[in-house]
């Protein structure tokens, strides 16, 4: 079990870095990612499209990646 865990766990990863790499960036430079970090906490940038499709997938994987972490964990002690 731990070891069909841990692949899963391998997969998940690769999958993850591909679609962040992937994603295109939103802004140059510290100000930038100051100024673009508040606007996308405020809710003033909707993501369409492929970026929004991308963003999604992150969001699921990310989660994905932290569950099946735990139970890794837990599976291997």
């Amino acid at each position: 079990m731990s070891m069909f865990l841990t692949i899963l766990l391998l997969i998940n990863a690769v999958a993850l870095i591909v679609v962040i790499v992937l994603q295109q960036g939103k802004s140059a430079g510290l100000s930038g990612a100051i100024a673009g970090g508040a606007e996308q906490l405020l809710g003033k940038q909707k993501a369409r499209g492929l970026d929004g499709l991308l963003h999604n997938i992150t969001r699921i994987l990310a989660a994905t990646f932290m569950i099946l972490t735990v139970l890794v964990a837990y599976f291997v002690r």
